[in-house]
């Protein structure tokens, strides 16, 4: 098995452009003793490995290390570190650990740097999927793919294909230079902003739905627990820029999924909590004007594309 990947353009002609890319990928890990011994053995079944894997425990205390531990002797591409013990849990902890990973492949000669959950399982043609993807497009910056939890995913009807979740983000190695890197945000949308940053940057993001990967840990189901978060999902779009028009129809298409009414309900609830009290926002402004504007051509078509249907059904 080679660690690299030869792609040779649509043109069989005999000057027919080859490509050799290769990938890096870095795993912050905060006790995931459960479910990371299962993302190590998908990325070992990877018909393309990474030439470099940097998993770095974050002060973990479950047993996590020594999981991770049992794979290093035969697989010397496997690296583990580690950072002190922190009492608090937040992600500009998560972004900490992944820079000290960073900081370990810098001088390796790679193509593409791929950010991995520790939780996260697909199959052995993912990542060989993803950079030819990378060799397809020469202004793809950041790519992924739908992430699966139980039978659920998002609604790409929806939802942007331009957003890249965090779950599994790989970046061509001069976009992730571009944008400076993961911006350490304590309350979240971390990777949100890496993806928006990269498109204002000029650089194409895309998830590509041909392929999905699979999310273990599952999230908290209880009703406090799903409307506490429903409120501060409000309150975190509104310091990470969103346009207020957008967010009163993205609340009332959340008004129809569960839990039905509270849950978007409660996202417009904090929003509005966030904008009447002045939280600070945790973007540049040129983040800000760029998404609302990103928001409001979305919205647009979307109403247009509404209208146009409702006008081929009036005419039938």
């Amino acid at each position: 098995m080679t660690n690299t990947l030869s792609y040779v353009s649509s043109d069989d002609s005999p000057g027919a452009l080859c490509e050799r890319l290769t990938y890096v990928l870095i795993t912050p890990a905060r006790n995931e003793a459960t479910f990371i011994g299962h993302t190590i053995e998908a990325v070992i079944n990877q018909t393309v490995r990474p030439i470099k894997w940097v998993i770095v425990s974050d002060g973990s205390t479950d047993g996590t290390d020594e999981v991770i531990k049992k794979y290093l002797p035969d697989n010397p591409w496997i690296e583990l570190m580690r950072t002190p013990e922190r009492k608090e849990r937040h992600f500009a902890g998560k972004v900490r650990a992944f820079n000290t990973g960073y900081a370990r492949v810098q001088g390796l000669n790679y193509s593409v740097i791929g950010n991995l959950d520790a939780d996260i399982t697909f199959d052995a043609e993912y990542f060989a999927f993803l950079m030819s993807k990378f060799a397809e497009y020469r202004d793809l910056g950041v790519a992924g793919t739908p992430f699966q939890e139980e039978c659920h995913q998002y609604d790409y009807r929806f939802t942007s294909i331009e957003h890249v979740s965090g779950a599994c983000q790989l970046f061509r190695k001069e976009c992730f230079e571009d944008i400076g890197g993961y911006t350490p945000i304590e309350t979240g949308g971390v990777d949100l902003v890496a993806v928006i940053t990269a498109r204002m940057r000029g650089w194409r993001t895309r998830t590509f739905l041909e392929k999905v990967c699979f999310h273990h840990r599952k999230m908290g189901t209880a009703n406090h627990t799903v409307l506490k978060n429903a409120f501060n999902g409000g309150k975190t779009d509104y310091t990470h820029g969103c346009c207020g028009t957008w967010q009163l129809f993205r609340c009332g298409y959340q008004m129809t999924r569960s839990p039905v009414i509270l849950g978007g309900m409660l996202c417009l609830v904090g929003f509005g909590w966030a904008a009447v009290t002045r939280m600070e926002r945790v973007v540049s402004k040129e983040v800000v004007r760029f998404r609302r504007a990103e928001q409001m051509r979305r919205l647009t078509s979307f109403v247009l594309n509404v209208f146009r249907a409702g006008d081929l059904i009036a005419h039938r």
